[in-house]
């Protein structure tokens, strides 16, 4: 069974995913995130792995004034809120060494499943320790990814002071999946599957033989996809739309 990354923009499908490994036999990191009632089945992220790309977003990201003049920056994240980053292509990611060394304590523990959407980001200083390691890129139409981002950030206090609208998460999924398609994909093995496919046999199929390991098939659930896709796509987002459709296979109905 090879270790595995997921990998994928939040409110993308990635903890369904997640959730059908959970019985594989994987050391998925130490203080799982718990269930709430966006995700009530869980997260499937550990709280040490987002700590620590937490720490790498913040040695590139400009911080948020504290106190009255951080109202005036409310569209910078802060602690916790960094999944939903916008990170340009290309910004390189300095990787200390206290952190690396906090990095190859987790991925000493194999075999390890390991999923953060900051991970669209942060991957590269991940790499060096990423022994027999495939990655799982998760997406679903864009439009419906943005529109339940943006109930989560309605819902979940600890968003309340960030400024996001729908046309901002648009361009936070467009920032990772760029990431993935443009740098990270080039490196190991990848398999790009969407949401949908997920909810089917075949879809658990190609994960099952992609990791060359067992899957809880019972785990993903078809009612919990509330978010629909209703806002047409402009042709930059379109294309890299398409292009992760045809490298999954998928044919939008």
């Amino acid at each position: 069974m090879f270790n595995c990354l997921i990998l994928g923009s939040g409110r993308s499908g990635t903890s369904m995913v997640a959730g059908t490994l959970k019985g594989a036999g994987y050391f998925m990191g130490e203080q799982i995130m718990r269930p709430t009632k966006i995700n009530p089945k869980g997260y499937f992220e550990s709280k040490e792995i987002e700590a620590i790309n937490e720490d790498l977003l913040t040695l590139i990201l400009p911080p948020r004034p504290r106190a009255f003049l951080g109202n005036f920056f409310k569209q910078r994240t802060t602690r916790n809120q960094r999944w939903l980053a916008k990170i340009p292509v290309g910004q390189e990611i300095p990787c200390p060494q206290a952190i690396a060394t906090r990095i190859e304590l987790l991925t000493a523990k194999q075999p390890f499943c390991f999923k953060d959407p900051r991970f669209c980001y942060t991957l590269p200083a991940w790499q060096p320790f990423l022994k027999e390691t495939v990655f799982i890129c998760v997406f679903r139409h864009p439009a419906a990814t943005a529109a339940s981002i943006m109930n989560v950030h309605a819902q979940q206090k600890y968003l309340h002071n960030l400024a996001l609208n729908y046309q901002t998460a648009l361009k936070i999924w467009q920032l990772m999946y760029q990431h993935i398609l443009q740098i990270h994909r080039h490196q190991g093995q990848w398999l790009f599957i969407h949401y949908n496919q997920v909810l089917t046999t075949k879809g658990l199929d190609r994960i099952e033989a992609f990791i060359k390991g067992k899957i809880d098939r019972t785990f993903p659930d078809l009612s919990l996809g509330h978010a629909v896709a209703q806002t047409p796509l402009d042709a930059k987002i379109a294309a890299i739309y398409a292009q992760l459709c045809a490298l999954a296979k998928y044919q939008e109905e």
